[in-house]
């Protein structure tokens, strides 16, 4: 590995910032923006506060690190159309270190310095910029965090075309270790062209989307053929090539993908051919900005609509389509009917019942409001596995950080003890996954799940090794 502080010495003393060549004159850069983010097709939601569950003070046995100081640099979008997936994504980052170390949550998901003081250290020092889910914006303040900020590690990247960016440019650049979340796109840690040493995902992705729900449809639907509709970006490819790839593995017949642009709203004519080329199936790749408008032509037409349940900003924004298509007292049966589902759950509240995850849901209420959402428990995993790796290294700089991280088995997560563990040929976290129908949203939840659905009791719960790309499936060899 290369020093990362001779590499930074030498981008300072070559004037390599966010202005003129930058990063961006020392290598490629990928993506192209939109929204590649990373809700999914189908529908989706957050929460988090305390200490370890499991009767320990939230730590991992280090030494005391008191006095040690390490500083993050947390990109995320807290502006614009798509703030609330940055603010999730943040909020379920706080409550993972609250957790680990018995303290409230940050509540605050804006940008600014944060810091977190546990008794025995070490300090952690938080600093948020805004990426707007802009690439170029993401690459300039990450830059700028490197090099006039001096952090040790950074975690973010919402947009999958940002996350690309940053492993391309500032992390290969610079040696800093980067923690990827939410960013779902699943190349970035399956394709050699991203995947990276010090590039370290617990949130999960599309691939593993694609295994858990596609193989659940084909296996128990009578579909023979597919239609892929998703957004023209990483995040759409990385959804239209995995479930194609997982359907024509299970003898389904999958049509051409369709690309179109984010907030494409056209979606009849894409359907009418959908069902004139024998399509009984459909699969959505996209984020809020476009799935209402898919999901609208959708439920118009006989198909089954399936793939990944979404965060609660779309699910908010599908309840007035679903309610204006099945009435307002509509069931589970009735969205069972009109075909929507299955889907697919990376992790939302109600999926898995374990001590850590009823008091991350609860800490998350007290804290902001809601339950935990879509990225909620990838967030979580990714500063509690931080957290872990500094006390098992018993250090604070980012190489001993990244070293205790590789291989790691995560202890305290949402999906319960060791729940988390990054596969050593691509630092991937493996972790399972459910599948469930979408339900009318219960009272229990009527104030902490704004949404009219949420997902149901899972219909099957897939373990870590059926949904994860197998590794001689993946050019990334570490």
């Amino acid at each position: 590995m290369r020093d990362a502080t001779t590499r930074r010495s030498y981008l300072r003393g070559t004037g390599a910032a966010v202005g003129g060549a930058g990063l961006a004159g020392l290598a490629g850069c990928s993506g192209n923006g939109g929204d590649g983010g990373d809700g999914s097709g189908g529908s989706d939601g957050s929460d988090g506060s305390g200490g370890g569950s499991d009767g320990t003070d939230g730590s991992d046995g280090g030494g005391d690190l008191s006095g040690e100081t390490i500083r993050i640099g947390a990109l995320q979008p807290t502006s614009g159309d798509l703030k609330y997936y940055g603010q999730i994504s943040l909020q379920g980052f706080y409550s993972g270190l609250a957790y680990k170390h018995d303290l409230d949550p940050i509540e605050d998901a804006t940008p600014g310095t944060y810091t977190v003081d546990p008794d025995g250290g070490p300090t952690y020092e938080i600093i948020v910029e805004d990426t707007g889910f802009s690439p170029d914006t993401a690459q300039s303040v990450a830059t700028d965090l490197v090099l006039e900020e001096d952090i040790d590690i950074l975690f973010g990247g919402t947009s999958s075309d940002s996350a690309r960016r940053l492993i391309d440019t500032v992390v290969d650049e610079t040696d800093v270790p980067y923690l990827i979340g939410p960013a779902a796109d699943a190349g970035i840690t399956v394709n050699e062209e991203f995947c990276h040493p010090l590039a370290f995902r617990a949130s999960e992705h599309t691939a593993m989307d694609a295994r858990a729900g596609g193989t659940y449809v084909a296996e128990n639907f009578d579909i023979d053929t597919v239609a892929v509709f998703a957004s023209d970006n990483a995040f759409g490819q990385s959804v239209a090539s995995n479930y194609t790839a997982v359907l024509e593995g299970q003898g389904v017949d999958v049509l051409e993908p369709r690309f179109v642009e984010v907030g494409y709203s056209e979606f009849d004519g894409l359907f009418e051919q959908a069902m004139s080329d024998g399509a009984t199936g459909v699969v959505g790749g996209f984020t809020a900005s476009t799935l209402p408008q898919f999901l609208t032509s959708a439920i118009s037409y006989d198909v089954q609509v399936f793939g990944g349940f979404a965060a609660l900003l779309t699910t908010q924004l599908i309840g007035g389509t679903i309610e204006s298509a099945l009435g307002e007292g509509f069931t589970e049966q009735d969205i069972k009917d009109a075909g929507l589902g299955p889907f697919t759950s990376r992790y939302h509240w109600n999926q898995y019942e374990n001590p850590i995850n009823d008091e991350f849901r609860q800490m998350h209420i007290d804290a902001y409001g809601i339950v935990p959402d879509l990225f909620s428990a990838g967030t979580f995993t990714a500063a509690s596995a931080l957290s872990q790796a500094i006390s098992e290294s018993g250090s604070t700089d980012g190489a001993d950080v990244a070293d205790a991280l590789r291989g790691m088995t995560v202890a305290d997560t949402p999906k319960g003890a060791d729940g988390y563990t990054f596969q050593s040929h691509n630092n991937q976290a493996a972790s399972q996954m459910t599948v469930a129908w979408p339900v009318p949203t219960s009272d229990e939840y009527a104030d902490t799940w704004g949404a009219p659905i949420m997902p149901g009791e899972p219909l099957e719960r897939l373990d870590a090794e059926d949904v994860m790309v197998p590794e001689g499936d993946a050019s990334c060899s570490l």
